[in-house]
């Protein structure tokens, strides 16, 4: 079977040629993610149609949005990890009967966190203050929690296909997702009337379609290396444990992110105005486009470091990190010097409105300037991926805590707050607490890995 050699050489590459390996997955991965980014903005820009109060209502369900999601590639990457793994092992039949628990894995997960959102949506949304927008945050975010099992387990799944160095696939399937989305959304907000509602109902139909075609790839063309089937499961502790030993703590790690948007936003309205906030969130959507790619290689980095280290071919690892650092790096400086020189043009893009056009000025500065921390960036997100990759989750957890909240937040109210350089000083400290912690988790990685290599000489 062609497609079924095409896995097989998909395994061979990432153990004879890490680079390549490397190359071959990011590029389907930063389309994926841009995908993602291109039509979130496009969700935004069919519901603020209804008015400034739905837009809030919706803004007020995003963290909980971004936590579904969170959990989904979390435990993508979990999935990610243990197959790889014992495809590295050459343990095929254990690889099949990891990709048959990550499924069940993600059906318990995203059915408890269904239950828990249900119960709690009301008190979560007021703690956060939606206030006055709460019956729009509501409407769209029951149908979303009532979605949620999809949502989760439509990003989950994409782990067992990049287990097997496949990341086209998901590619394609992101794209079809954006689409139906795209196409959906004005059908069933405005033509049906369902506002809110509507966008959130197209947000579920179109992860159920996506599980359909990952289904449909799975069980009825039969054409993915990795076997899913009932008959390949039999449970085993060990399994569980390397795919929620990687998957829980990566949830978090992505958790963290709403975790910190929530505390610089209350540390802007201490030190600046309500605009400085908009500024922020506006600005950080902004950084998060234009970092993608380094996440993007990251993510492709864990499938190439799990299957080496279950090959134990350590030197492999090594080579793949330096490689990943060097072309994050490359990436991170063009798009650093570009965000820089046409902050201006970009800034008017997203302060187009009459309310926000006060906000260009401020948005204009802190593109210019967040653009510095980049290029650590690049080395520090990559270096966090290689923990993962070798089942270290808890620690790339601790080091991403570390890195966008601990280190970020000490700075930014040491400049913003008691030296007095208030707005300002806070987007600094982000840049200062970037800079250094990236540099300690690469220093780390290296010798991680070094210590890896010498094992194996031993």
């Amino acid at each position: 079977d062609m497609l079924e050699n095409d896995s097989v050489n998909n395994l061979d590459v990432m153990l004879e040629n890490p680079k390549r390996a490397l190359i071959r997955m990011s590029i389907p991965l930063i389309i994926s993610l841009f995908i993602t980014s291109f039509y979130n903005l496009v969700d935004a820009a069919w519901v603020s149609g209804l008015g400034a109060d739905a837009l809030a209502g919706v803004g007020f369900f995003t963290p909980i949005f971004m936590i579904l999601v969170g959990f989904g590639n979390g435990l993508g990457s979990g999935a990610t990890f243990a197959t790889s793994k014992y495809l590295g092992e050459n343990n095929i039949k254990k690889a099949h009967n990891a990709s048959v628990h990550s499924i069940l894995i993600n059906i318990v997960v995203s059915l408890i966190i269904t239950v828990l959102l249900w119960v709690l949506l009301t008190p979560i949304l007021n703690i956060m203050g939606a206030g006055a927008t709460i019956s729009y945050a509501l409407d769209y975010g029951i149908v979303i929690v009532l979605g949620s099992v999809f949502i989760i387990c439509s990003n989950a799944l994409y782990g067992i296909f990049r287990g097997e160095g496949d990341a086209s696939r998901p590619m394609y399937a992101m794209g079809a997702s954006a689409i139906i989305n795209m196409i959906l959304d004005p059908i069933f907000i405005y033509t049906l009337n369902l506002g809110v509602k509507g966008a959130a109902i197209a947000t579920v139909i179109s992860s159920v379609f996506v599980i359909l075609i990952l289904l449909f790839w799975f069980y009825v063309k039969k054409d993915t290396f990795l076997k899913p089937n009932l008959s390949n499961f039999n449970f085993q502790k060990d399994i569980s444990l390397d795919i929620v030993r990687v998957g829980i703590p990566a949830s978090i790690q992505l958790l963290n992110n709403a975790f910190f948007a929530a505390v610089f936003s209350a540390l802007l309205a201490y030190v600046g105005t309500t605009d400085s906030v908009a500024v922020y969130s506006t600005g950080w959507r902004i950084v998060t486009i234009g970092t993608t790619p380094l996440l993007a290689i990251g993510t492709a980095l864990i499938s190439v470091i799990a299957a080496n280290y279950g090959a134990r071919n350590y030197k492999n690892i090594q080579i793949a990190h330096r490689y990943a650092m060097k072309i994050s790096i490359v990436i991170a400086v063009i798009v650093a010097i570009l965000t820089n020189v046409f902050a201006g043009d970009i800034a008017s893009v997203f302060a187009s409105s009459s309310s926000s056009v006060r906000i260009a000025g401020e948005l204009t500065m802190f593109l210019a300037w967040i653009v510095l921390y980049y290029p650590t960036m690049a080395v520090g997100v990559a270096s966090t991926y290689v923990f993962q990759g070798v089942g270290k989750g808890i620690t790339a957890m601790f080091q991403t805590i570390m890195r966008e909240t601990g280190f970020t937040i000490l700075f930014a109210v040491l400049f913003g707050v008691v030296l007095g350089y208030g707005v300002w000083g806070a987007w600094m400290g982000i840049v200062l607490g970037e800079i250094i912690s990236n540099n300690i988790t690469m220093l780390w990685a290296n010798y991680l890995v070094k210590k890896l290599i010498k094992i194996n000489k031993a």
